[in-house]
């Protein structure tokens, strides 16, 4: 099973964060063969305001786990966390996306909603697409909306990316490529 998990920053948050710099490195490194994607989130001003994982975990119980056990998480680093399941449509990793770690700017977009799944596939002109899926219930039966991970000119097309009239709210953000320097 995949998932999304975004960890929101709780603001003022990043001298508890550079502190557990190395207890967080340590954690992900015990994850790092079932990470689809990670990275930190910016805002326009280059503040950090969160990180995003994807994974392929064993279950929900193991995701809830990955999300609440983080060091950042459990030392008050962040206000909230997205988990949800998520469903890899490219079948990659992003260390598998022919544009590579740099050159262009990267976002990441999540809409949110119910009802009718929209976005279900990546738009055919996807090729800046990094990471791309459907945002599911635990039990994967009902959609809840589309993250995806891309590259894009600007915060407007990468937005563009999903049906503005599909979702309640549409997030993006910057993101970069994550990992160990």
């Amino acid at each position: 099973m995949e998932f999304l998990c975004y960890h929101r920053d709780r603001a003022g948050s990043l001298p508890l964060r550079e502190a557990l710099v190395e207890a967080h490195w340590a954690y992900m490194d015990g994850y790092a063969e079932k990470m689809i994607a990670r990275g930190p989130t910016f805002a326009d001003d280059d503040t950090l305001t969160g990180s995003v994982h994807i994974l392929d975990l064993p279950d929900v119980a193991a995701a809830r786990a990955f999300a609440f056990d983080e060091p950042n998480y459990q030392a008050g680093a962040y206000r909230d966390v997205l988990l949800r399941r998520w469903r890899n449509v490219l079948g990659r990793t992003m260390w598998d996306f022919p544009g590579g770690r740099s050159g262009g700017n990267r976002y990441l977009v999540i809409g949110l909603g119910t009802g009718q799944g929209a976005d279900l596939e990546p738009p055919a002109e996807g090729g800046d697409l990094i990471a791309y899926g459907p945002l599911l219930s635990d039990d994967g039966a009902h959609w809840l909306g589309t993250a995806a991970l891309l590259r894009a000119q600007t915060p407007a097309a990468a937005r563009a990316v999903l049906d503005p009239d599909a979702y309640a709210d549409v997030e993006v953000h910057h993101w970069e490529f994550g990992g160990r320097p």
